[in-house]
Formats: structure tokens, C-alpha cells, sequence
């Protein structure tokens, strides 16, 4: 995919997802449903569905789980043109609970030394970033090692030095870091370098010291975010900027079956809007659309909608 074919560029971890067929305890469950996980390719797929054209940056093991995973993400229409093949470190696989009344299932991982752990700068390309109008990151990609780190503070420079825009969804993992302490100040170390910046109320009060929504929003806008966007779970987002702040309600759904996903849902209709020029409460109503569209299904990225499916919900 040549430079100007891309909207968006992200990069980050993906990992073969096992869903258990029955509930009950890993050790019992006898059979999985094969799926994808990965807040980056999340997003990256909800907005390829929308028509945005979304390339995905990353590295896969030299596996089955990688193959299945390079695939199943160009399926959806992203670009992994730059998604290299390890061939020495493995692909990650996650299992996950059968989520049982909407509750958050329970979850394992298995990724330390995954082959996505090793990316690095060297994997980092110019002119294929500097070809996308707008860079997405999380804070797990970061978080995964010293190099993804120093790939993400290179990805963000680089793009905010060329006058792209950058949203910024937190994600907290807090086992993959050391410490609170650390992970608050890495994690805002690179949402001070976005322009959207995108946590939950939980997050926002770890990674800031603050519970109020204004307050949150206000120590990311001191430092010069343009956007704050706080998920407040079924009652919808606050969102604040330099002149305006608002509450969008949420969308009320008839059941709720599975929650992972929900956030990056929330992040497609937030970027996806504001790329294509909604004001900030239009794009944070399409934030909770989508966001609604995730939980109503099983998988982590199933539920998000097609640029039809969404409209159709919006009359």
C-alpha cells in the first residue's frame, strides 16, 4: 500500500484469542473457538469497516498463530504490508473466560517474549507513517518492552513533528509494568506528545490522582492535548476541550454478552468522527454506538459495525 492510500497507521500486539465454549475454570474447559485479540488490530478492523483505508504496523512469530493472524487482520481490508515475520520469537496467545451475564470474563495471557515484544525502531518506516493522516496508539504496545517503548516515543515524535494528528488510549495493563507509580508516569509521558487522548474514568484517576472527570480532562489539556475523551462506562463519556465540555449519554442495549472490546469500539467512533469532521459531540455519540455494537456479541472485534450497520442504527 503506497503512502497516500492510508488514513490511519497503527501499531502494536496481536494475539491468537482461545474463548472457551463452556463456562467454567481454564483447567476444565475442554473446547475453544479460535478468534483474534489485540486492542491496536480492534481498532484498526472497526475502522477498515467503516471505509477508512488503515494500515497496521507489528511482528508476528513464524507459526501457525502467526500466519492465522496476518490473514485474518488483511481479511478485514488493513494493510500488514509492514508486519515482519520473526523467525526467532513466537506469536502470543491469550485465553478468555465464556463471559456469563455480562460480566468481565476472566483472562490469560501468554506473551512475555511474544515476537511483537521485540518490535523495535528498526522496524519503524518514515514514509509509510508519514503517509497516514493520523497515528493511533495504546499504552499496551508501549508497555510491552524497552524497544516497543522506544518505537512509540519514535512513532509519536515523528508524527507530531510532521503535523499529524495522534489519539491516545491508555489501556492500562498493570502487569506488565513494575509499579502504578511507573506505568502513570510512561504511559503520560506519551499522551502528552497526542492531540486525543482517550481513558476511563478508573484510568484516568490512576494515571492523573484526580476522580472527577473535568479534572482529568483538565491535567491532559494543561499539557497540551486538544481533546479529552473520558469513557464513563453505561453512562456514556464527558469529553472537554479548549472551549467546550459536555456529558454524551450512553446507548442502552438489550444484553450485554461480552465487554472486552468495548473501549476499542468506543475509540473507532471517536476517530473515525473526528476524522471526517463530526463536532466532538457527534463523534463521541458514534463512540458509544460502536461501543454498544462490541458487547452485544462474543470476540473481542465481531461486533463492530460496517459503515452500513452504523448508519442503519443512527436513524
Amino acid at each position: 500500500m503506497t503512502q497516500a492510500q492510508l488514513d490511519v497507521v497503527t501499531y502494536g500486539e496481536a494475539l491468537a484469542l482461545f474463548v472457551a465454549d463452556e463456562v467454567g475454570d481454564f483447567a476444565d474447559v475442554e473446547k475453544y473457538t479460535r478468534r483474534l485479540a489485540g486492542a491496536e488490530t480492534n481498532v484498526a478492523i472497526g475502522l477498515s469497516r467503516l471505509g477508512l483505508k488503515v494500515g497496521w504496523v507489528s511482528r508476528v512469530g513464524n507459526d501457525s498463530f502467526g500466519r492465522f493472524i496476518r490473514k485474518r487482520v488483511a481479511q478485514e481490508g488493513v494493510d500488514v504490508s509492514h508486519v515482519a515475520t520473526d523467525m526467532e520469537f513466537r506469536t502470543a496467545i491469550q485465553l478468555k473466560a465464556k463471559a456469563v451475564d455480562g460480566a468481565d470474563p476472566a483472562i490469560e495471557y501468554y506473551r512475555k517474549g511474544s515476537a511483537a515484544s521485540h518490535l523495535s525502531q528498526v522496524d519503524f518506516n518514515e514514509s509509510y507513517f508519514g503517509g497516514a493522516r493520523h497515528l493511533h496508539a495504546t499504552g499496551i504496545a508501549a508497555a510491552l518492552s524497552a524497544g516497543t517503548m522506544a518505537f512509540a516515543h519514535q512513532a509519536l515524535d515523528f508524527m507530531r513533528a510532521k503535523g499529524k494528528t495522534i489519539s491516545f488510549d491508555p489501556n492500562l495493563r498493570p502487569m506488565l509494568w513494575p509499579s502504578q507509580e511507573v506505568m502513570a508516569q510512561k504511559l503520560n509521558e506519551l499522551a502528552f506528545k497526542a492531540d486525543w487522548v482517550l481513558p476511563g474514568l478508573s484510568e484516568g484517576k490512576i494515571l492523573t490522582g484526580y476522580s472527577e472527570p473535568r479534572d482529568i480532562a483538565a491535567f491532559y489539556l494543561d499539557k497540551g492535548v486538544k481533546q479529552v475523551v473520558i469513557k464513563l462506562g453505561a453512562e456514556g463519556a464527558y469529553f472537554r476541550n479548549a472551549v467546550e465540555e459536555g456529558v454524551v449519554t450512553g446507548v442502552r442495549v438489550k444484553e450485554v454478552v461480552d465487554t472486552v472490546g468495548a473501549g476499542d469500539g468506543f475509540a473507532v467512533g471517536v476517530i473515525s468522527g473526528l476524522l471526517e469532521g463530526l463536532t466532538m459531540s457527534e463523534a463521541v455519540m458514534r463512540g458509544n454506538r460502536i461501543g454498544a455494537f462490541a458487547i452485544q456479541v462474543v470476540g473481542d472485534m465481531e461486533g463492530l459495525p460496517t459503515r452500513a450497520q452504523l448508519d442503519a442504527a443512527s436513524v
